[in-house]
Formats: C-alpha cells, structure tokens, sequence
C-alpha cells in the first residue's frame, strides 16, 4: 500500500483529462510501457534489497556496488526529490482546504499539514505505515468505484450529461485509437513517467520491514499489477465514457465520470481525494527524506548528528531537518512566481529518473561480485537478466530526450546536470577536508 500510495498521486485525478489529450486512447499503450519500465526496475532493487535489506536502499547500494560519490550524488538527489515535491504537495494542500474553507489563508492549512505528518512521523514507524495505509486504500477505493461505476454505465448505456456518445467505440471513433500518430506515445512518456515516480520508496521500508524475504518480493509484484490496472483500467472506462477530443484539461475527467455515474457533488468528493493524495505524498516524503538523510550521515556525507536514532529505531533530526527545509519551502513557494515553482518541481521529476537509472546500473554491478554459487542462492532476482536492465535504460534516456521536448518538464533536464556538478564539487571538498584531518590524526 505504501508503494502504490507513492505512485498514485493528484496527477491521476486532476492531470487524466492533459494525459490522454497528449496521445489520445493509445497513451493507454504509453502507461503499458512505463509499467514494465517500472517493473524491472522494482525486480532491480527488490533483488538486492531483499540480500540487504537496510533503510538507505540504493542510496547505500551505490554507494558499496558502484562508488562512494555515486552513493552521495545518489542519496542527495532522492532527498532534493522528496524535499521538493512535498514542497510542491503541503503547497497544494492549502488549495484544496479553500475550496470548503475559501476564506482561510491557504499557507495555514499547509503549515497545520506538515506539523501533523511531521509527529506522526516522529511516533512510530507502525504509526506512519498505519497512515499511509488509509491514504492509499482512499485513493484505490476511488479509482475501483470509477471503473466498476463506469463499466456498468458503459454496458447499460446510461447517459447523465451533455456527452452523448458513450461506448467502448469510442476508444477508436474519433480519429482512430492513435489519432495524434505513434510519435504521440513517445511524447507521451514523460509526463507518464512522472507519475509513477514513488514506487521506489518501498525499498527504503526495507530495513524496518519485519520479513523482507516475504513481504518485499510480494509487495513488488503485486504493485506493479495494481498500479498498472489501476492507471490503465480508469482511463480505459474514462475514454470509453467521453470522447477523449471533447475533454477539457483544465477540469478532472474523474470528475466528470462521477458526475455521469449521478454521485451529486463529485467536485468535492474528488476534491477529499487530491486532498488525501497529496498528504499521502507528503507524508511518504517526510519518511523518504529523513530516512535518506539519515542513510547520508551514516555515510559521513551529511552531519553525523543527523544519523542518531531514538529509542523508536527513529531518525528524528533528520526528520526534522527535512521537514523544517520543506516549511522554508513553502514560504518560497508564497514568495516566487508559479514559474520558478514548476521549474523546481521539473527538475525532481528528472532526478527521479536518474534514481530509476542509478538503480539498474547498481544491481548490473552487483551481479558481477556474486559467483555462480551465490546467484544460484539468490532469494528473489531480477527478470531478464541483463538485458531487461539495458532495455531499461535505454528507454529512460527516451524519456529524458521526451521530457527535454516537453515545456513542463524542459527546465529539469537542464537543471539536473547543474545539481549534479553542484554536488560533485561538494562531495571533492568534503573528501578533501576529511583526507587532511586525516593525514593531520
């Protein structure tokens, strides 16, 4: 549930109706392909986390299998993710609290947001899965109904607004099933990508997972199934209900699918939905972040400070160090322009495909320090080995080249290369300062 609650997000009940305007009914060919995408890249890291299963994932796995400055560009880069993208999700908060409260100040409910995942982060982590469980389960409820709602629509013909025609013609009856051509499902991957951004996170619960042999290798194969199902499934009802060229993308198509099923208020319920899944994301965010942060410290790559843990098994200074970065975040975010927002958030997306990748090359390496005793041994590998991994990548660079092509996403592609020398210059001075203290003891 954690892993599907990081990869469903608010861009699949407020972003459907841009989605499917960018290749029409074949994007649903464009979320096959970045679900198998996914799926080798979880069977990656779910091969060598279920060997060392600790909180750090391939932050730690970088930086043993590949090299020390990997592991950190690698670690910092997944806290720049989260510390960004829950800037951008406590931020938004504020919003959807407005539309029941619209005389409120929005940066209000966001800071209430951030305190409250903030303590129940810091309780315990049976407490944070316990949460993130019932967000994910809103999210899954929601996308359930709206394709069972759908079906039935679909299959009895029953009209409830001004869009008339409804059938699963549709998919194909307005310019055929790839209208915008096959160069539109390419395009189309970046955008799709980003949303399943988060499903990584289930490598960071390995270290506090009771039984990772058992629960990791279920939880990986499972979720892709779902996630799948889920993104595929709702678009598939969504398009077969409303002519995908008649759909405006400034409004939800979940919306609209509600309002066609006769649920009265379908703007709030959904409204409740972004809502949770944006706490959802940020509370994932604040776990993500803290645990990464504290991976770092271990590593001597950040304050070692902030590798302490409480009695709780509880990284709580580096929780609180990522939250308070994410409040001063938010107060930038009131601040500067829309633009300078997007331009951030552009760039956590890249950096989340650079982790896909970082991920796949590590497990390449850690297949070359095993003989052929130890990889008989291995409890849970990877599919298609090697060249699963190398068709991977291949298509990761596809998507960097689509999203460098895509305004959304442009600004992070060329901002990402910038962090990276950013964080090799830091990584050279602080190794030099510790090869002087050193030299010096």
């Amino acid at each position: 549930m954690i892993a599907i609650g990081g990869s469903i997000g608010v861009g699949l009940f407020k972003g459907a109706s841009g989605t499917i305007q960018l290749a029409g009914p074949a994007v649903l060919l464009t979320y096959i392909i970045v679900g198998l995408i996914t799926y080798i890249i979880m069977r990656s890291l779910g091969e060598i986390s279920v060997e060392y299963p600790i909180s750090g994932s391939f932050s730690s796995y970088a930086n043993e299998f590949l090299s020390p400055s990997m592991g950190y560009i690698t670690g910092w880069s997944y806290w720049f993710l989260w510390a960004f993208a829950c800037m951008a999700e406590i931020t938004a908060v504020g919003g959807y609290m407005q539309y029941w409260f619209p005389d409120t100040p929005g940066w209000l409910w966001a800071l209430a947001s951030l305190v409250l995942l903030t303590v129940i982060n810091l309780s315990n982590v049976k407490m944070f899965g316990e949460i993130e469980f019932w967000f994910a389960l809103i999210k899954v409820i929601t996308i359930i109904a709206l394709i069972v709602g759908g079906l039935a629509i679909v299959i009895i013909n029953f009209v409830n607004s001004d869009f008339q025609e409804i059938g699963f013609s549709n998919l194909w009856s307005h310019g055929g099933f790839c209208p915008k051509g096959i160069e539109s499902i390419i395009f189309a991957l970046g955008p799709v990508a980003a949303s399943f951004v988060g499903v990584e996170t289930i490598g960071l619960t390995a270290g506090e997972a009771e039984n990772p042999e058992k629960t990791l290798p279920s939880a990986i194969n499972k979720v892709i199934v779902r996630v799948c199902i889920f993104y595929v499934g709702s678009l598939f009802v969504i398009m077969s209900l409303f002519p995908w060229n008649q759909m405006d993308p400034e409004n939800s198509a979940f919306v609209l699918t509600f309002d066609q099923i006769g649920l009265k208020s379908a703007a709030g319920v959904i409204n409740f939905v972004v809502l949770t899944a944006a706490l959802s994301a940020c509370n994932s965010g604040i776990f993500s972040s803290g645990r990464m942060l504290h991976t770092l410290a271990s590593q001597d790559c950040a304050p070692r400070a902030l590798q302490k843990l409480n009695k709780k098994n509880i990284p709580v200074l580096a929780v609180l160090c990522s939250t308070f970065f994410m409040l001063i975040g938010v107060g930038l975010f009131l601040i500067f322009p829309k633009g300078a927002f997007n331009m951030v958030l552009s760039a956590a997306v890249v950096s989340g495909m650079f982790i896909w990748a970082v991920i796949l090359i590590t497990q390449i390496k850690f297949r070359k320090t095993l003989n052929n005793e130890q990889l008989s041994k291995l409890k849970y590998k990877s599919i298609f080995f090697p060249y699963a991994n190398y068709i991977a990548l291949a298509l990761l660079v596809l998507i960097l080249v689509m999203c460098a092509l895509n305004d959304a996403f442009s600004a992070g592609v060329f901002l990402f290369p910038i962090w990276v020398v950013i964080l090799m210059i830091a990584y050279k001075i602080q190794k030099s300062i510790k090869d002087k203290i050193h030299h010096k003891n």
